[in-house]
């Protein structure tokens, strides 16, 4: 329980707890709205990392091997629900996600490369 300040002047005051926020996370999961596509070309061309086989080579060679300079593709979902805790000195959240990567082909195919799971 929290004591809500005496308003002295007209003000709005909003105050949502954890049930509320638990709540939106677990219908948002439920209906799938928690999934994000990431394509290189939805990230700015100054960002440090581009979405292709040869920037991402660093990190998985053999991708860069077999798929020269192609682009990529990211899937990010959650994979549990988000959960919420408000504690009088801090909010702390928790998001269980994977990262799965593709590698898009000429032709439109999208190729496996890596699932990551967060």
């Amino acid at each position: 329980p929290t004591a809500l300040p005496a308003a002295h002047e007209p003000m709005l005051l909003l105050a949502v707890t954890e049930s509320v926020a638990n709540s939106a996370a677990f219908v948002y999961f439920t209906a799938g709205a928690l999934r994000r596509s990431i394509s290189g070309d939805t990230l700015p061309r100054q960002f440090p990392l581009q979405l292709r086989t040869k920037s991402l080579g660093v990190f998985a060679p053999q991708l860069q091997e077999r798929y020269p300079d192609q682009p990529m593709e990211l899937q990010l979902s959650a994979r549990r629900q988000p959960l919420l805790r408000c504690r009088p000195d801090a909010l702390h959240g928790a998001l269980f996600g994977s990262a799965e990567a593709f590698v898009v082909l000429p032709n439109a195919t999208r190729v496996p490369a890596f699932l990551l799971n967060i």
